[in-house]
């Protein structure tokens, strides 16, 4: 009896934490295209996808079908084996889950309860079998195989349909709009937005009224039987309302069709997604309250679950309110929304995944046939579908908060209708489509078609896609082998199992919850280094000697910690030196990025201005590369256990990084202060420094001659030198630029 008290309170409490690592990952559905397209605040797009899903709860009571008798013949098995399935299956729903959450990655909750349940139910139906003396031939008795398979193959349904659908409608949806939709809205905003709102509507009856908890079934045929005329009624009222709209005010008719869409694929989520969620917990409710009044109720056998389920309304709406202050609340929602809606971003920015072979094999082929298409299309039907996607026009509106939308209103407002369109299509014909690979893959087939994956982003993005759909097959493998895995260690150690179980998700959800803070702050500081929220020259120019300062005070303590893991023969000190060297490289990169950007800002006449930019650039890269070179020589040299410094080698390379990390400071000072440099007062120091350098020189190579200094340990100390030459050369160069932009900027006031 004690472990049945236990496991329904450990059910109810998990069901509650995968209301909320559910959401967390879900909540990229419906927000991607409303966040990423900037329509409306952050709170006002929260609120309206809140309403969605507590209108979503109602109609989610068919659903929970699935964890009862979905996967497995529950009249084969007892009440015990019932909970030990069912516990196996949340606790691995909530691991597997917030992993994928902190790195940010979406994943199917459908596609992670299904494969739990397979793989909890396969181990306890080994174990009846065999303890029976029967053969394993007979575990089909017990699964439902069809139904897994029907699930293997709505996933490679949903990729490839998605993305080619989402493909399509976006490239004839820019044709008719173009970029500068503003002018071509009022020719045909008010049919689009017509066929828009009647899809979401279509959509929300088709996903809706079958599941739902307060209509009658005479009120659902209706509704069904009716729906051509209902969808047409719905086309020709938006198409009246939004033209009369168009012709006497300056409303925008995308937003409405993407809010609208936002609640729509939020009440979708909740009504399909509730179940994965907690129709497990209450599947174990359920069972317990039709064993309870058995003699001996742990042997009940559960023939009861292939019932059918009415769920109590207020119960699913408590479980609507948790998912709706989760949404506001979670910070790993933010991160899987930020992955999608950058993966889908229309301008250049910094990528978050490196390119792998067959991204690299991905992006060749559709060069190539890009290639082809042009040699074979006509050039003037090539020339005429240029025109109308030519993204010269393209100017995004720069938000309150002087943030920049991924995309525009256009590509937000298909994403919405196309996959709102496709999932109640699935659902009219009862296909196996998953509401995150619709959207996501739909999104990204957008994206490729808006010209957001272009030569200089695409393998980066594609191998951003690839990392996520191998993240949904892992799904699948990771919840079978997982929940089986649980499975048998409750059902041989039954309570110890039970009580010790949840100490260790605690303790792994802890360690998430610190991983996920450090990659967080691993962005936040690369967002430091990003020009996104600028689209003023005057404002970008500033901004780049800003973070140029800032650069340079990581490269003077790279180059401090370096030389004093070398001094003190500390390899601990080294290797954070070399992972800082790394961070280093890419904020060099990404800065790089945003002078090129900063270039395109400049007017023709810039010119002169413009020169000295790619000078800026080249001493940058620079002094990055001498203080990389520094980093990894002292951390192999050590490493490798070669001989320490000499004293007179530490100290003279003392007084040298002494003097090389001032001068960096010095510089990082005046570009983030923005002040004038007194250049004759540092040309001395420089050359003073250079005067040091060589003397010091040819004191080594005096060291060498008389063997006083080995050959590895000669390569170190002259590296040092050359390097620290190179740094001081680049860094009064760049303050030579800096102080001529500041007068041209004082000329321009005057």
């Amino acid at each position: 009896m004690e472990f049945v008290i236990i496991a329904l309170g450990l059910l109810a409490i998990l069901a509650v934490g995968d209301l909320i690592v559910g959401v967390s990952n879900d909540a990229v559905n419906f927000l991607n295209s409303s966040i990423g397209s900037r329509v409306a605040t952050r709170r006002f797009i929260f609120i309206v996808a809140s309403l969605g899903i507590l209108a979503g709860v109602t109609f989610s009571s068919g659903m929970m079908e699935i964890a009862r008798k979905g996967i497995f013949q529950p009249e084969y098995f007892t009440l015990f084996e019932i909970l030990i399935i069912f516990t196996a299956v949340m606790l691995t729903d909530i691991i597997l889950l917030d992993y994928f959450n902190t790195y940010g990655l979406p994943t199917s909750t459908t596609v992670s309860v299904i494969f739990e349940l397979l793989g909890a139910s396969i181990a306890i139906s080994i174990f009846k079998i065999t303890s029976q003396g029967g053969n394993l031939t007979a575990l089909g008795n017990y699964i439902n195989t069809e139904k897994v398979l029907a699930i293997l193959s709505g996933i490679f349904l949903s990729v490839a349909l998605a993305f080619a659908v989402g493909l399509f409608a976006q490239f004839i949806s820019r044709i008719i709009f173009t970029f500068n939709y503003h002018t071509t809205m009022k020719r045909y905003g008010a049919a689009w937005a017509g066929f828009g709102m009647a899809s979401i509507v279509y959509f929300i009856l088709i996903k809706g009224a079958k599941g739902t908890s307060f209509l009658t079934s005479s009120q659902i045929t209706w509704i069904q039987s009716n729906a051509i005329a209902i969808l047409l009624s719905c086309f020709l009222a938006s198409f009246i309302i939004f033209q009369i709209l168009l012709l006497f005010t300056n409303i925008n008719i995308f937003k409405p069709i993407i809010l609208a869409g936002t609640f729509a694929l939020a009440m979708a989520f909740a009504a399909n997604d509730l179940v994965n969620f907690i129709g497990v917990p209450l599947a174990g409710f359920s069972a317990f309250a039709n064993a309870r009044n058995s003699s001996d109720f742990l042997n009940y056998t559960m023939q009861s679950l292939n019932d059918p389920v009415q769920s109590n309304t207020l119960v699913l709406l408590g479980a609507g309110i948790i998912m709706a202050l989760a949404l506001f609340f979670s910070r790993k929602a933010r991160t899987v929304t930020k992955t999608e809606v950058d993966l889908g971003r229309q301008e250049e920015g910094i990528e978050r995944f490196e390119s792998f072979f067959l991204a690299r094999f991905l992006v060749m082929i559709g060069t190539s046939a890009t290639d082809l298409s042009r040699k074979i299309i006509p050039k003037i039907i090539m020339e005429k579908i240029s025109s109308r996607k030519d993204m010269t026009c393209y100017q995004p509106q720069v938000c309150p908060d002087g943030e920049i939308p991924a995309f525009d209103l256009v590509r937000a407002s298909v994403n919405m209708i196309a996959a709102s369109a496709l999932i109640s299509l699935a659902t009219s014909y009862k296909l196996p489509l998953s509401t995150t690979y619709v959207t996501f893959m739909v999104a990204m087939g957008t994206s490729l078609a808006d010209g957001a994956w272009d030569r200089e982003s695409a393998v980066y993005r594609i191998s951003g896609v690839l990392t996520v759909i191998g993240g949904w097959f892992f799904t699948a493998l990771f919840a079978l082998v997982l929940s089986f895995i649980l499975a048998v260690l409750l059902y041989f150690f039954k309570l110890y199992a039970l009580l010790a179980l949840p100490f260790l998700i605690v303790l792994l959800l802890w360690k998430n919850h610190h991983r996920h803070k450090s990659i967080t702050e691993k962005e936040t500081q690369i967002e430091v280094y990003n020009l996104r929220k600028v689209n003023d020259h005057i404002i970008a120019v500033r901004t780049s000697f800003e973070q140029t300062g800032i650069l340079l005070e990581n490269i003077s303590d790279a180059i401090r910690r370096s030389f004093k893991g070398l001094r003190t023969y500390d390899r601990m000190e080294l290797r954070l030196a070399r992972t800082n060297s790394k961070k280093i490289q890419h904020w060099t990169n990404i800065i790089i990025a945003n002078i090129f950007k900063t270039l395109r800002l400049l007017n023709q006449h810039d010119i002169v201005v413009s020169k000295k930019y790619s000078q800026l650039i080249s001493n940058l890269q620079e002094i990055a590369e001498s203080q990389r070179d520094i980093v990894l020589r002292s951390y192999h040299h050590v490493n490798n256990n070669h001989k320490g410094l000499l004293d007179v080698q530490i100290k003279e390379l003392s007084k040298i990084i002494v003097s090389v990390c001032e001068l960096l400071d010095l510089t990082a000072t005046n570009l983030k202060q923005d002040k004038l440099v007194n250049l004759s007062e540092l040309r001395h120091k420089i050359d003073s420094l250079s005067t040091i350098i060589h003397e010091y020189d040819e004191k080594q190579i005096h060291r060498v001659q008389n063997e006083s200094s080995k050959t590895r340990l000669s390569i170190l100390y002259f590296a040092y030198l050359v390097n620290s030459m190179k740094i001081i050369t680049s860094t009064k160069n760049l303050l030579e630029i800096f102080n001529e932009s500041l007068k041209i900027k004082e000329l321009r006031k005057n």
